[in-house]
Order: C-alpha cells, then sequence, then structure tokens
C-alpha cells in the first residue's frame, strides 16, 4: 500500500520559502547582534586618586551616557598596564584608547609638548585654565600629537609645582646637589641647573624605590600625586616652588578614533572638552585637601620666602625662551602660549 502526502506542492513550497527567509534573517541579524556590543574605551594614567583618575571617572561617564551606552569606558589607574612609555606606545599602536599625563611625558614624541613645562607662565592654577581652554591655544596644543597617533581631547590644570625631599629643603640653597627626579624635558633639566639641583628623569613608577634607597634625594611634582602615592613615608619635606603649575593632556588613540563613525567622534572630543572646562573647582578642592592628607601622614610643606620666590623667578624665568628658541616649530608654538597667557592675565 502506498500512502500519499495530505499537503500539495503549494505548502511544500511555502515551507521551503519560510526556512529559507529565516535562515536569511538569522545570517543579517546576527552581525548586528554583535555591533551592539559596547565599543571598549580603555583609559589608563599613572596617578591614583587624583585629578588625572577623576577626568578619567568624569569622562567615561560623559562618553557612556552621550553614546547612549556605545561606549563603555575602563579606567586602569596607578600604571597597572605598565610604565608610562609603554601607555604611550599603548595608545600610539592602539591596544589603549586613552592616556592622560604631564605632557612632557611626550616630548620623545614631539618637543612641542614640553613648552607647557615653561617656568613664570601662569600666576595660578585659575590663570592656567583659562588658557588651557581657549581655542587659540589648545587647538594647535592638542594637534601636535596627531601625526603620531595621539589625538588630544582635552587639558587640564592639577595645581603648583612642588619639591618633596627626604631632608628638609625650605630654601633654594636647601636643593643645591641633591638628585631630584624631574620628567624628561630640556625644561625640566635646566631648571635643576639653575638651582644647581641634579635633574634625574624617571618614569613615575620607578620613584618610590628610588627614593626608599637613597639613589634619589627628592621628586618635582604635584602635591596631590604624591600624596595619593604617600610619598610622605619616605619624602616627607615638601617645598612648594610655585614656578610652574602642572599641566595634564589627555590623548586617544588616533587608530581606535578613526575607526569611529562621526557621530561617536563627535561625542569623544565633545566629552573631553566639557571635562576639561568643567574640572577646575574639583582641582583647586582636591588640592587642598591633599595639603590636609599629606601634614595628616606625617609630611610638612614649606613655603619659599618672597625674596626666595622672587629669586626662582629670576632664575627660572628665561628658560622657556632659551631652550625653545633652538628648535623653530617649538618656539612658534611657545611664543603662541605666551601671547594667549598674557591676554588671559
Amino acid at each position: 500500500m502506498t500512502s500519499t502526502s495530505s499537503y500539495g506542492p503549494a505548502f511544500r513550497l511555502s515551507a521551503v520559502f519560510s526556512m529559507l527567509s529565516a535562515a536569511v534573517l538569522f545570517a543579517v541579524e546576527t552581525p548586528v547582534l554583535a555591533q551592539q556590543a559596547p565599543i571598549v574605551m580603555k583609559m589608563s594614567t599613572a596617578t591614583l586618586n587624583d585629578m588625572q583618575h577623576e577626568w578619567y571617572r568624569r569622562f567615561g561617564a560623559e562618553v557612556e551616557k552621550r553614546s547612549g551606552g556605545r561606549i563603555k569606558g575602563e579606567i586602569y589607574p596607578a600604571s597597572q598596564l605598565g610604565a608610562i612609555p609603554r601607555q604611550i606606545e599603548g595608545v600610539q599602536f592602539g591596544s589603549i584608547q586613552l592616556w592622560n599625563g604631564p605632557p612632557q611625558f611626550l616630548a620623545g614624541v614631539d618637543s612641542r609638548f614640553e613648552v607647557l613645562s615653561a617656568p613664570g607662565l601662569f600666576k595660578n592654577s585659575e590663570h592656567a585654565h583659562k588658557v588651557l581652554q581657549d581655542p587659540e591655544f589648545a587647538a594647535p596644543f592638542l594637534a601636535i600629537g596627531t601625526p603620531k597617533g595621539l589625538k588630544g581631547v582635552g587639558l587640564t590644570v592639577t595645581g603648583p609645582i612642588s619639591i618633596a625631599t627626604r631632608t628638609k629643603a625650605t630654601k633654594l640653597s636647601d636643593l643645591a646637589g641633591k638628585k631630584i627626579r624631574v620628567l624628561a624635558s630640556a625644561i625640566e633639566l635646566e631648571e635643576m641647573k639653575r638651582i644647581k639641583a641634579t635633574a634625574v628623569p624617571m618614569s613615575l613608577g620607578e620613584v618610590l624605590p628610588a627614593l626608599q634607597q637613597g639613589a634619589l634625594d627628592g621628586t618635582m611634582s604635584s602635591l596631590p600625586v604624591i600624596s595619593a602615592m604617600r610619598y610622605y613615608s619616605v619624602a616627607k619635606y615638601a617645598l612648594q616652588t610655585n614656578h610652574v603649575m602642572v599641566v595634564v593632556i589627555n590623548v586617544a588613540s588616533r587608530i581606535w578614533f578613526d575607526k569611529l563613525p562621526p557621530d561617536l567622534q563627535k561625542v569623544v572630543m565633545d566629552a573631553g572638552a566639557a571635562v576639561s572646562r568643567d574640572i577646575l573647582p574639583w582641582a583647586l578642592q582636591n588640592y587642598k585637601e591633599h595639603e590636609g592628607v599629606w601634614v595628616k601622614g606625617g609630611g610638612e610643606i614649606s613655603t619659599l620666602s618672597p625674596s626666595e620666590q622672587a629669586e626662582i623667578v629670576r632664575l627660572m624665568a628665561p628658560i622657556g625662551a632659551e631652550v625653545t628658541a633652538r628648535k623653530p616649530e617649538e618656539k612658534a608654538m611657545f611664543d603662541l602660549l605666551v601671547k594667549v597667557a598674557k591676554k588671559h592675565q
């Protein structure tokens, strides 16, 4: 006996079309669903619980909000992704999406990055902030690293510089002959020469062990940075010289940035500008709080006398012009910085 199907040819053809449609729909929807996963934005810095770290907290939240969750930030403070040179290389190669820190660390990429370490440019943090947010200076400065894979997204000020030492220093002569950690820029090297100290360029992660072992006598940095990292345990004497305002640059990987769709590129740039513009009150308060943290941790804070302050200005004010005169492009950037700084005095 032969059985026959109760379903006709039309039904069977419809079923085939349904299965084919489902297969096509699955093939189309699968990559779409995969694309909906958030874009990871790794943000790396050498410091912890300071303005650099706070900038990332705010920036990551702002980008996530403005992008509707399409970008998700991950913060890696305290050099978790390697020493500062490795972090910068990671951004250039695209394995890290953002790095922030003093622009002097980028002087090896382009010497123009060091101009913001020139002494005597800023009266205080508020003055520095106005200059850093002025597009006349900020736009060309943030564009310096673009050809080298670094997309500038924001500039901020941490506060005045201090020199923390193992033995007490209250005047410039106390620093003579001391081995002081600086950033590897020609301007900071020259600053130490002017006060007869020995400049020792060194990445941040190496500084505390060097102080503990006596390979360094002190370090020049922003007080919130060294306070958050508890340098008061080995170099408790902080001398506030105030000859420089410590500035931080925030740079994104150009490889990563260029792959973003235009709307997300705008999100990143707008968030960077907004956070950099609005973070000053927090930075000022944070600096005051860390003065208290330093003292509570057993540290001491000294300031230069009026005559000593006048002397350090006299010694160091010419450095920026003298160092940048060696390279025309660097001199042009320095001259622009001086011009904008005078505009906001």
